[in-house]
């Protein structure tokens, strides 16, 4: 039974997620979709169960009545049918309701609901630009998804369920007490009036605290996550103190919300109270002076008394979860500002997938400046031809890395055009672009997953033995029989850490050449591809690297001149231009800027000249 609720809201719903809204009402509406069904089959079991609450009540003033007037002989007999209705009510209706509404909500939407928003929202993100990555934390990014689908549903659920739960039950009331004698219900008003004022002033307040306390709680974590992520480079340079102090900081940002909402809290619970005195004195000796001129029975007054004193109770409750209402709002409002941001690269509707032939990438006159409007890329133009292997080469800042991205449609153009065998690269999609593409970057990152998982990255759908095969000829099939983790695994099975960081940067860099072996793309680029290794291994793997590029299209991009000098065709690159193309002997023949960084290279690597300064430039 359980099961059978549980599986009525799938929490991975198939469908291509869109971008969300950025209004409120539009934004959690949004990520309802698919739930309203039980949604709505829990807003009318609840109402119920208030209505019935409520009648409860007065049956009860019924029954002080019976017992104040009716012989003791009789009383069963004349009213033991209804006696019996109600111990059918309050021993199976009213469980059975109660049941089934805990089912739909607990079982149903609880887990399902903010699961369904969690996946929707990671889909949208996973497909969102590098230029929303480098500015956001890693950290912050997760605890907004996090916490904005715990959000939605509790704004959704606490409106549709807690609210109309509260709505029945007071109208009830008020009806009720109020078929007695209307001036009972005249206290009962007063104190909704004033209850409304509360909340009217103070909940506004506590939403717009909740807002900021939010941002404050996913700053703190993303600094502390920042932190963990680079535990290395903190303690390489002794910084533990320092990374304490910046976490600190965010800490104390974060503890400020806190206090100004605890405030508020002690403000309105105070007042609350003495609301709620008010409501139970007024009613009370209202109660008194209606019974001693006979206006109302006994029967009345212990109704009107009770129902007051579950008011109280209630009130506080109530209180606190509209406080909460609004305290998510504030948290949904501030998610909204990271998860519907649009897209600034996305597919054109009619993208077709990247068709492969021979493997020609033209760039013609492309203009690309990271929306600076000049410095970095204008008006080049460049022609690769099928199997030809090119090497980059100029100082840091030239563009060699912005030209990768480019090609990779990181980014999009701000002029021009690139084009892999006639198709321009902004009408296919980006994942047949990307699938057409293997690249070796000098700075490896693995997933913290198994070695297996991280080689079957480049090749889902190969086999163990195909894995095998091309960690053996990456050289790393040596240690990865060595390893072993905290878990227990071992060999491909073992965990490699957070980015890699339980190997060695020429391990990581072996098992990343390994990886685009077994991914065997047409296009391959190698953005210092073997920087990370010794001159043992580099020489060793050379000839599988060798093997590699054969009948591939290839950019190489090197500090170490000697490692692509070799190369079919060197293209020297300076303040985002091409200042000279040629071989290797051509370009010392020529005796310009190629030569010039050929004699400057000290142990086999350039020097940084005439360096353009760029955050986004990584070579």
């Amino acid at each position: 039974m359980f099961r059978w609720f549980e599986n009525r809201l799938d929490p991975f719903p198939p469908q291509e997620p869109q971008r969300p809204p950025d209004t409120l009402i539009a934004f959690c509406l949004h990520y309802t979709r698919g739930a309203w069904p039980y949604l709505m089959a829990a807003t009318v079991l609840m109402a119920l169960i208030a209505g019935i609450e409520v009648w409860m009540f007065g049956f009860l003033g019924n029954i002080v009545d019976w017992l104040a007037g009716q012989d003791r002989a009789t009383f069963l007999a004349s009213q033991g049918w209804k006696l019996a209705g109600m111990a059918f009510i309050v021993l199976i209706l009213l469980p059975s309701l109660v049941w089934l509404h805990s089912l739909f909500s607990q079982q149903t939407l609880m887990g399902n609901f903010p699961m369904r928003i969690r996946w929707m929202a990671h889909r949208y993100l996973l497909r969102q630009s590098m230029h929303f990555y480098q500015d956001e934390f890693a950290g912050r990014i997760a605890t907004k998804v996090m916490q904005t689908s715990l959000a939605v549903r509790e704004c959704v659920i606490k409106l549709f369920d807690v609210l109309n739960y509260v709505s029945v039950y007071f109208i009830g009331t008020l009806i009720l007490v109020g078929s007695a004698d209307w001036r009972l219900a005249v206290p009962l008003v007063a104190w909704l009036v004033g209850y409304v004022v509360l909340l009217r002033i103070f909940v506004p307040i506590m939403g717009r605290v909740s807002k900021s306390q939010a941002d404050a709680r996913s700053r703190m974590t993303g600094s502390i996550v920042d932190s963990y992520s680079n535990i290395q480079t903190v303690k390489l340079f002794s910084h533990a103190k320092r990374e304490a102090a910046f976490a600190k900081e965010s800490m104390s940002g974060f503890l400020v919300t806190v206090h100004r909402q605890m405030r508020l809290v002690t403000g309105l619970y105070g007042l609350l109270y003495l609301l709620n005195a008010l409501l139970v004195f007024s009613v009370g000796w209202l109660s008194i002076q209606l019974w001693l001129s006979q206006a109302v029975s006994v029967g009345a007054v212990a109704v009107a008394l009770g129902l007051v004193m579950r008011l109280w109770g209630m009130s506080q409750w109530i209180m606190w979860e509209v406080s909460a209402l609004f305290e998510n709002i504030g948290t949904v409002q501030d998610g909204m500002a990271t998860l519907s941001l649009p897209r600034r690269i996305e597919d054109e509707p009619d993208a077709e997938p990247l068709a492969i032939g021979r493997g020609e990438i033209a760039f013609d006159r492309i203009r690309f400046h990271y929306g600076k409007g000049g410095g970095v890329i204008d008006e080049l133009s460049l022609t690769i031809r099928p199997g030809e292997k090119i090497g980059l080469i100029g100082p840091s800042g030239a563009g060699k890395s912005t030209l990768v991205n480019l090609l990779l449609r990181f980014y999009d153009l701000e002029g021009g055009a690139i084009r892999i065998d006639g198709q321009d690269i902004a009408d296919v999609t980006q994942e047949s672009l990307r699938a057409q593409i293997g690249m070796v970057t000098q700075d490896t990152s693995l997933l913290h997953r198994s070695v297996r998982d991280n080689l079957l990255y480049g090749r889902p759908d190969a086999t163990d033995e195909m894995a095998w095969q091309a960690a053996k000829q990456a050289h790393v099939a040596d240690f990865i029989e060595s390893l072993h983790d905290a878990q227990g695994h071992e060999g491909f099975d073992a965990h490699v850490g957070e980015r890699g960081v339980k190997l060695s940067g020429g391990q990581r860099q072996r098992l990343a050449i390994a990886r685009v072996m077994l991914k065997d793309a047409p296009i391959l680029i190698l953005d210092e591809a073997t920087s990370a290794l010794d001159s043992d291994v580099e020489a060793a793997i050379q000839e599988n690297l060798d093997r590699l590029m054969e009948g591939k299209t290839v950019i190489a991009i090197a500090h170490r001149l000697s490692t692509i000098a070799a190369m079919d065709r060197l293209v020297v690159m300076e303040r985002g231009r091409i200042v000279e193309a040629g071989s290797h002997a051509e370009l010392i023949r020529q005796n310009g800027l190629y030569a010039r960084l050929w004699r400057r290279q000290s142990g086999g690597f350039l020097e940084a000249e005439d360096a353009l300064p760029s955050a986004h430039e990584t070579s």
